[in-house]
């Protein structure tokens, strides 16, 4: 049995596919209402990817959650109906989920729920983008209203230049209801791949259900030959443990706030549609012309004129080291209850530790506006603080970033286990 990993990696477009559904029915095409091109005269980028799917899609695009809500949901299902859950997969799994409930409980000393018994939706890939648009949506809020500030060029400039004037036009059309489009498609992109709810370690609104996209799971467990019964039970635990640290006041508020910052903290270049346009002629550029600047289009740069900010630039490393920390821990104590719970874990962690790089691989766009950085570096310096925090004091040591916000570490911290325990073990 082969350890090489399925193929499957897409292109990093976050509309790859958009324009299929459309033709297919997935998505109405709005370029089919016979209205003025929006483009203004740009209509020869019609080809072109994921500009030609903006142009059409903005002519009948309305900004706002529920545009983003059907891109996702269609983006997901791949334009076609997905069937429910069966209901004996979703009983067995909240028994598994109960059995992962009490290991992580015994083995960490955090609850994963408080007051009632941990409950988990198991849905399909349309019901976990549904729900990941409404857990992320004071996000994708904080983005837009950190991008709309700056999508008006200076008065100045408009006038003076008829061309400049066009493409302020376009940027002030494609402002709200690009971030539409654009928060719906990397949704509906996570949703094709994720196994859970923290495919990407985003704390979910305190209160809600573990999360479960069942398809995936069956489908990743085919690819590897995995058996069904291991992978579903290493699932419910990786998922109830990112609850349990989640479920903590403290860890769940700190990586709240950073988020919220980064994503409210974009600058805005209203020119950089125009300068990515400037010099480029389709008719002499020939096919590589227009698969550069197809390329360039796929970032969020492009998309959206969205450009990191100095107080950005700041968090980041703050950002970086406190999610490495986290998934140290995670991937910690995943080996602590797996490799005992388990028959076939190493293989499983091997195979779903693959899958997340993988996946991230494709899903840079989403990192790239969401502030995270999730590459194999990333995870090895968290794996490394959980091991060096271990060696010197124990798994009840690497608990103690639970017990008090000031316990959170520094990037410093991070990449020195021993700096941290020095630190809260000083006097306070």
């Amino acid at each position: 049995m082969s350890d090489v990993p399925p193929t499957g990696d897409g292109p990093d477009d976050p509309f790859e596919g958009l324009e299929d559904l459309f033709k297919s029915g997935g998505l109405e095409e709005p370029g089919s209402t016979g209205e003025p091109d929006p483009a203004g005269g740009l209509g020869s980028l019609g080809g072109m990817g994921v500009i030609g799917d903006l142009m059409r899609a903005l002519q009948g695009a309305a900004p706002g959650s529920s545009h983003a809500r059907d891109v996702a949901r269609a983006i997901a299902s791949g334009g076609s109906s997905e069937p429910n859950i069966d209901p004996t997969d979703r009983i067995a799994l909240e028994q598994l989920v109960r059995v992962a409930e009490l290991r992580v409980t015994d083995a960490t000393g955090l609850q994963p729920s408080r007051g009632a018994p941990l409950r988990v939706e198991v849905v399909n890939r349309v019901g976990w983008s549904d729900r990941t648009t409404g857990d992320y949506s004071e996000l994708f809020n904080a983005l837009g209203e950190s991008i709309a500030a700056g999508v008006d060029p200076d008065p100045d400039d408009t006038a003076a230049d008829p061309m400049t004037a066009m493409f302020a036009g376009i940027t002030r059309m494609i402002g709200p209801a690009m971030l539409s489009l654009t928060t719906g498609a990397m949704v509906g992109r996570l949703a094709q791949h994720a196994l859970g709810g923290y495919v990407l370690p985003v704390p979910r609104p305190p209160g809600k259900p573990m999360l479960i996209a069942l398809p995936n799971v069956e489908d990743f467990g085919r690819q590897w030959s995995l058996d069904a019964d291991d992978l579903r039970l290493w699932v419910c635990l990786h998922e109830a443990v990112y609850h349990a640290v989640f479920g903590v006041e403290h860890v769940r508020g700190t990586v709240s706030d950073l988020l919220l910052r980064h994503a409210s903290a974009f600058e805005t270049n209203p020119h950089r549609l125009e300068e990515l346009l400037d010099g480029f002629d389709p008719l002499s550029g020939g096919p590589e012309a227009l698969a550069e600047l197809q390329q360039a289009m796929g970032s969020p740069d492009a998309l959206l004129g969205a450009v990191r900010s100095q107080d950005q630039e700041a968090l980041l490393p703050q950002m970086t080291a406190l999610i490495a920390a986290i998934t140290g821990y995670v991937d910690h104590t995943m080996d602590r209850i797996g490799t005992q719970l388990i028959g076939s874990y190493d293989r499983l962690a091997e195979a779903l530790r693959r899958h997340r790089v993988e996946a991230s691989e494709s899903d840079r766009f989403v990192e790239r506006l969401l502030g995270l950085e999730l590459d194999q570096d990333q995870y090895e310096r968290g794996a490394a603080f959980a091991a060096g925090v271990v060696e010197r004091a124990g798994p009840e040591g690497l608990q103690r970033l639970f017990t008090d916000p000031a316990n959170l570490p520094t990037p410093a911290e991070v990449d020195a286990a021993g700096l941290w325990l020095a630190r809260i073990d000083l006097p306070r």
